[in-house]
């Protein structure tokens, strides 16, 4: 985590601007002196370009620095286009003012006022013009760095406000979850109380274990929970279909137990399991065989999970969410919840067909 506070990050990239900045001056300066040298004729016309790219670089150079704060007040300003042109000229105006008089107080501290005004009148027209150009060119880079901060910050703006939106969004599937489950388990207790009141009696404590676990996982979206806890809730939950359902109600469990410590978001297999009995197992008087199975990934290491059972399934096309249609309860959720989830390196992927059963593949990435 940074620790260095606002002001120091802020000055980081002003850090490097200015560096940039000295790079330019000093290649404009090298630049200076390779153009006026005459290495052919000894060292007397390169000492003599030194001089004079310094007598008459280092004002430019100096006053550039004045140009950062000008061109950062009028791009924060809201004034139009053309307030800020006519601003611009005038700053152009006034720094190649201020390049020759800097010129001509240094040449008048070192040869006279004569030849300092000589040199000035000499030089007048095209000076003024050259600060004009170099005005513009300092002006128009400086421009360029605010203007790519502030679509860079705008990037971070909008990137940080998906992710917000993202995360609310997944509060609100995991919400979804959790009292359709509370629901359904309810009405199993209030039917099982009716039929046998000590088996009731044990499902409660059943119950009892598995709310515990839904009040420990409602922290927050983004909670992680060991894979063996998960299992165990969902045992507690299966004994309690089971006290309802009977023999009806048959579980396969093939589960590495090297993958028990991996972590995945909490009330991730249990409402595909309450499909399965849903749909597989209650409605049919035989019952039904739900298979649960939790492996690692042979090639990234990650988790794989599949709930599947045995039941009538569906034409892929039925999946589609339809007005009254209960199949696939919870199935929408949890297919966004995984596209939200993990930076979209979390997969969902269904296989069914018609009296085929119905298969539910997730991948899940570890760290």
């Amino acid at each position: 985590m940074d620790t260095l506070g606002p002001r120091t990050a802020q000055r980081r990239p002003n850090a490097r601007l200015w560096l940039a900045y000295a790079g330019g001056c000093a290649l404009a300066w090298c630049l200076f002196v390779l153009a006026g040298s005459e290495f052919d004729r000894g060292l007397d016309p390169f000492w003599l370009a030194v001089y004079q790219a310094t007598t008459m670089l280092w004002a430019p150079m100096l006053l550039g620095i004045a140009v950062w704060p000008l061109a950062r007040r009028l791009h924060a300003s809201d004034a139009g286009s053309a307030a800020t042109t006519m601003a611009h000229a005038l700053a152009a105006c006034a720094f190649a003012a201020l390049w020759q008089a800097g010129e001509f107080a240094v040449n008048t501290a070192l040869f006279g006022a004569d030849h300092a005004g000589a040199v000035l009148l000499a030089g007048l027209l095209w000076r003024s013009v050259w600060g004009v150009v170099v005005y513009a060119t300092i002006a128009t880079a400086f421009t360029a760095v605010l203007q790519s901060r502030a679509a860079r910050s705008a990037a971070v703006a909008a990137a940080q406000a998906e992710s917000a939106l993202a995360k609310a969004e997944l509060s609100a599937i995991s919400g979804k979850l959790n009292p359709h489950f509370l629901f359904n388990t309810l009405n199993s207790l209030i039917a099982l109380t009716r039929k046998d009141p000590a088996a009731a009696e044990a499902a409660l404590l059943k119950f009892a274990s598995m709310l515990r676990y839904v009040l420990d996982t409602k922290r927050g979206a983004e909670d992680r929970v060991m894979l063996a806890d998960e299992i165990d809730f969902l045992r507690d939950y299966l004994a309690l279909e089971a006290l309802r359902l009977g023999p009806r109600l048959r579980v396969d469990w093939d589960l590495e137990e090297r993958v028990m410590a991996d972590e995945l978001p909490p009330l991730t297999l249990q409402p595909l399991v309450e499909n399965s009995i849903l749909h597989a197992v209650a409605p049919r008087r035989g019952g039904g065989r739900v298979t649960i199975t939790a492996r690692r990934n042979a090639l990234n290491h990650g988790l794989d999970l599949a709930v599947a059972d045995d039941g009538p399934g569906c034409a892929p096309e039925a999946l589609e969410p339809r007005p009254g249609q209960r199949r696939g309860v919870g199935l929408a959720a949890l297919r966004k919840r995984f596209a939200l989830d993990y930076d979209g390196q979390a997969r969902m992927r269904i296989h069914t067909a018609p009296g085929d059963g119905f298969r539910v593949d997730l991948f899940i990435p570890q760290a």
